[in-house]
């Protein structure tokens, strides 16, 4: 008996700990809010870690402003044509053109943020997009692993 409710136990805790926890969607935490919020709050996380002017901070909220009007726009597009499409993934020529565009527009904003820092600020600032970069890489790789391998299309 006492065999038994030991290993009911066990199996018990393992499977409360093997549940997913539910609501842990990183990406939800940032829709919530409108692009002026996201501007500023970024904006101030640059300031607390390049040490930004104030003149530097209405630089890069101006420039953050711009970004998230854009990524809210185009998020807005893409949840459109989700519910069109039903699911169809896009071909190979337009996921080529929106890496094109996406890394153009990295290119630039690059270019931009050169401008606004020092090179100090610069160097720590290209540190911190790396190592951001590094930390979405791996979470990618967790979600493909989890999701699973692709769907064949028809």
């Amino acid at each position: 008996m006492k065999k038994i409710f030991v290993t009911l136990l066990v199996l018990v805790g393992i499977t409360a700990i093997a549940q997913r926890p539910e609501g842990k969607k990183q990406d939800s935490k940032m829709e919530d809010f409108t692009p002026e919020q996201i501007a500023t709050l970024h904006t101030k996380k640059m300031t607390l870690a390049l040490d930004l002017t104030t003149a530097q901070q209405s630089k890069v909220k101006a420039l953050t402003l711009e970004n998230a009007k854009e990524r809210k726009e185009k998020m807005e597009e893409r949840k459109a044509k989700r519910k069109d499409k039903e699911g169809v993934r896009p071909t190979k020529e337009e996921r080529f053109a929106m890496q094109n565009a996406m890394l153009d527009h990295k290119i630039a904003q690059k270019a931009k943020m050169k401008q606004i820092l020092s090179d100090e600020q610069y160097t720590k600032w290209e540190k911190m997009q790396a190592h951001r970069s590094k930390r979405m890489g791996k979470h990618k790789k967790y979600v493909k692993k989890r999701k699973g391998p692709k769907k064949e299309e028809k």
